[in-house]
């Protein structure tokens, strides 16, 4: 690493506090923690990306202590191995870093999702660029959080991204339109087709609202996570690849308001 970088990613990060792997009482107060004996699921396992030791042994003991099972690599080319090598689902989440070394953090992302491309993702990065936001979160990160962080967002954002994980076995059903979030599968009634990660949050955002009208800014924070304009059309992309996959006629465009689906 060189010294402008460590430099930068010093002043990206600034924990107030370590935490041990004693008890949480001796957690400062301010951190966001639980308090003991408190965990939002003991069965969770996580896999953290991340060639600076301080900030990945701060962030796995934070999660640890939430009860989280936590494994870390400290270079991208180790991390692509255990995601990509591991069983279906043996990872319930990825925490990636950008920056790394000897890998393009962006490439990394992308060979994980070819190997699983169900596969969760959080990127955590010193990276706040929103072109760059923008290309992970299509490219299917998850989400995307900035440094420096405070652990109280970082483990409410792993537990709303845990939560969508767990809710992936639901199947829904408008008219002929079935969408099976267990398989990422959707039929119009023409036959399975599969779709990527974007895909199927898009169209299951256009499901949870029947045939009303969904703005785009809806959908980018919802399917993008991001409250912002990225001055780039991933929804009009996403929408005609959905369109291509399930017939034009299912989605339709409402002129100054969005896209809905078709009644």
């Amino acid at each position: 690493m060189t010294a402008a970088r460590e430099d930068s990613r010093t002043r990206d990060f600034r924990p107030t506090a370590r935490l041990g792997k004693e008890s949480a009482s001796t957690a400062p107060a301010g951190l966001g923690l639980p308090g003991p004996g408190v965990h939002d699921s003991a069965s969770a396992r996580i896999l953290l990306i991340d060639d600076e030791p301080q900030i990945s042994g701060f962030v796995a003991r934070a999660l640890e202590h939430r009860g989280y099972r936590v494994d870390i690599s400290a270079d991208a080319a180790d991390g692509v191995r255990l995601a990509s090598s591991a069983g279906l689902a043996a990872y319930d989440l990825v925490i990636l870093d950008l920056i790394m070394p000897d890998m393009d953090g962006r490439a990394v992302l992308a060979e994980i999702l070819r190997s699983h491309p169900g596969q969760a993702v959080l990127i955590l990065s010193c990276t706040a660029d929103p072109v760059t936001k923008a290309e992970c979160l299509d490219l299917g990160a998850q989400d995307y959080l900035t440094k420096p962080f405070s652990l109280a967002e970082l483990t409410a954002r792993v537990r709303a991204r845990l939560r969508e994980s767990s809710q992936r076995g639901e199947v829904m059903h408008i008219g002929e339109l079935v969408l099976d979030a267990g398989r990422l599968v959707a039929d119009s009634g023409t036959g399975p087709v599969a779709l990527t990660r974007l895909e199927f949050l898009c169209l299951r955002a256009l499901m949870e609202h029947g045939g009303d009208p969904v703005a785009k800014s809806e959908l980018l924070a919802c399917v993008w996570g991001i409250d912002f304009d990225p001055g780039s059309n991933i929804v009009d992309v996403c929408i005609r690849r959905l369109r291509a996959k399930l017939g034009f006629a299912l989605i339709q465009t409402v002129r100054g308001e969005g896209y809905r689906l078709a009644s």
